[in-house]
C-alpha cells in the first residue's frame, strides 16, 4: 500500500460492542506529499466506527458544509470561532474559552473518573487565499477565500468529538480541545501558546491530525522524529545601477545579478548540504522592471529555506547569506538579505507517535497503518506545540482527491467518522487512568 514502506502487523480489528464497520469504498490515488514516487494501489477499506460517531456523521458534515462556505483567513476567523465556542457550550463542555491566541478557542472536557493528566488535542480553523473552483452546493460565498486545506473537516471532526466526549466522560483526566487560527503562515499555534494555552490548562501532551490526498480513506501515516520541515522565508532586495538597454556596459543590471543569485543558491544544497540529509531553497518571486527598454536600478527576488534537522537549517540560514551577498558584490550591485524564521521542524516524540500508530490501528486495522511514512517538505505550526509538550502529529487519508491548496481541493466526508473516532479513541486511550 506505501511501496516498499509497510507496517508489519497484521493484527485484525477488534470486535468492540460499540463498534461496527462503516464506509467501504474502492480508492486509488498517488500522494502528493510523498517525496517518493509510490503508487497506491486500490483496496476495499473497512473501517470500525464509534457507534456514536456514526449516527454523528451527517450532523458533523453539515457542520463542516457551513465551514467550508464561510471561509476566514488567519486571525480573523470570528464567525468560524464564534460557531466553535457555541457548540463547545451546548455540549456541555465544563469550560469555554474564547479570545486565546486573538481568536482561538479552548474546550475543556473532565473524565467521570479520577485523574490528574491533561491532553490537548487540536485543529485548525483558518482558510486560504484562493478562489474556489467547484460548482459544490456549499461552496465559498467568499470572492478569493476557500478551504483549500481541509482546515473545515479538521474543525469539525475535533467538534464531533467534543460532543461526544462531553456526552461520555469515559476517561480518567481532562480532554482540552483546541481551535486555532492562523495557521496558514500566520503562526496561530504559537499566538495561543503565548496566550498560556499549555500552562493555564497544564497540558501534559498535545496530538494534531490532518488529512493527506492521496491516501485512501480509512488509513493512517506517521512517522517518530521530524516528519515535516521548517519554513524558513527570505527577501532579497537588489541594487543595482538602472540605465537604456542599449547601453548595458553603463549599468548594473539587477535581472542579470537576480539570475545569478537564483542558480547560485541551488549549489547550497547541492554542494553545503550532505547527500544523505533534506533540504530545499526555492526561490518564488522575482520582481524588476516596468518596460522593454530600460535596465532596471531595483529588484525582488522573495523564497523559502526548508529543512528536517536544526543543523541543517542553520546551514541554509549561513550559506545563504554569504551566496546572494558574494554573487552580489562580484557584479557591483548592492544586496539586502532579511532571513525570517518561520515554522520549526515538526518532530514526533516516540511513546506519543506509538500510542497514536495503536489508536490509529484500533480505528483501522494495523495494516492501515503506516508507522515509518517519509518526512515531507511541507510545514505545520503544529511545530511549536510539539516544541512545548510531548505528542504526536497524524496524517488520515483523504482518498483520490485534488491537491492541498488546489482551487478544486475538497476535503472528503467520507473521513469524517475515521478521524472523528480516532480523536474519541486517542482521548480514552491517553486518559484510561
Amino acid at each position: 500500500m506505501w511501496g516498499t514502506r509497510r507496517n508489519p502487523s497484521t493484527r485484525q480489528p477488534s470486535h468492540n460492542p460499540e463498534s461496527i464497520p462503516v464506509g467501504s469504498q474502492t480508492v486509488r490515488g498517488l500522494l502528493d506529499w510523498q517525496p517518493l514516487p509510490l503508487v497506491l494501489l486500490s483496496e476495499e477499506v473497512s473501517m470500525p466506527i464509534v457507534n456514536r460517531v456514526a449516527d454523528l456523521h451527517g450532523e458533523i458534515t453539515a457542520w463542516r458544509h457551513d465551514i467550508h462556505a464561510h471561509p476566514e483567513l488567519l486571525y480573523e476567523v470570528h464567525r468560524t470561532a464564534a460557531s466553535v465556542a457555541d457548540k463547545l457550550k451546548s455540549f456541555g463542555c465544563d469550560e469555554v474559552i474564547s479570545g486565546l491566541g486573538r481568536t482561538g478557542v479552548v474546550g475543556v472536557i473532565r473524565g467521570r473518573k479520577p485523574g490528574a493528566k491533561v491532553i490537548g488535542l487540536r485543529a485548525d480553523m483558518d482558510a486560504l487565499p484562493i478562489q474556489e473552483e467547484s460548482n459544490l452546493p456549499y461552496k465559498s460565498t467568499a470572492p478569493g477565500k476557500m478551504h483549500a486545506c481541509g482546515h473545515d473537516g479538521h474543525t469539525a471532526m475535533l467538534l464531533g468529538a467534543a460532543k461526544y466526549l462531553s456526552e461520555t466522560r469515559n476517561f480518567a483526566g481532562t480532554a482540552v480541545v483546541i481551535f486555532q487560527p492562523a495557521e496558514e503562515g500566520g503562526a496561530g499555534g504559537l499566538a495561543m501558546i503565548k496566550d498560556g494555552l499549555i500552562s493555564r490548562f497544564g497540558i501534559a501532551e498535545v496530538y494534531g491530525m490532518h488529512n493527506y490526498p492521496g491516501l485512501p480513506i480509512g488509513q493512517f501515516a506517521i512517522r517518530a522524529g521530524a516528519m515535516m520541515a521548517s519554513a524558513d522565508h527570505l527577501a532579497i532586495d537588489l541594487e543595482g545601477k538602472g540605465g537604456h538597454a542599449a547601453r548595458p556596459h553603463l549599468s548594473i543590471d539587477t535581472i542579470l545579478v537576480g539570475a545569478q543569485i537564483i542558480n547560485q543558491l541551488q549549489s547550497i544544497v547541492a554542494r553545503n548540504i550532505d547527500p544523505l540529509e533534506a533540504a530545499v531553497v526555492s526561490v518564488c518571486m522575482f520582481q524588476a522592471g516596468h518596460t522593454d527598454n530600460v535596465i532596471p536600478q531595483h529588484a525582488q527576488l522573495r523564497g523559502t529555506a526548508r529543512a528536517l534537522t536544526a543543523g541543517v537549517r542553520e546551514v541554509l540560514r549561513k550559506r545563504i547569506g554569504e551566496v546572494v551577498e558574494g554573487t552580489a558584490r562580484l557584479y557591483g550591485a548592492k544586496a539586502k538579505i532579511t532571513y525570517t524564521n518561520g515554522y520549526p521542524v515538526l518532530v514526533n516524540h516516540e511513546r506519543q507517535t506509538a500510542l497514536a500508530a495503536g489508536v490509529a490501528g484500533e480505528i483501522s486495522g494495523d495494516d492501515k497503518v503506516n508507522t515509518a511514512v517519509p518526512p515531507v517538505m511541507g510545514a505545520e505550526d503544529f511545530a511549536f506545540m510539539l516544541q512545548e509538550r510531548p505528542g504526536a502529529f497524524i496524517f488520515v487519508g483523504n482518498g483520490d482527491s485534488a491537491g492541498l491548496h488546489h482551487p478544486a481541493y475538497n476535503f472528503n466526508d467520507e473521513v469524517i467518522p475515521v478521524g472523528t473516532s480516532y480523536w474519541v479513541r486517542l482521548a480514552e486511550t491517553a486518559l484510561a487512568g
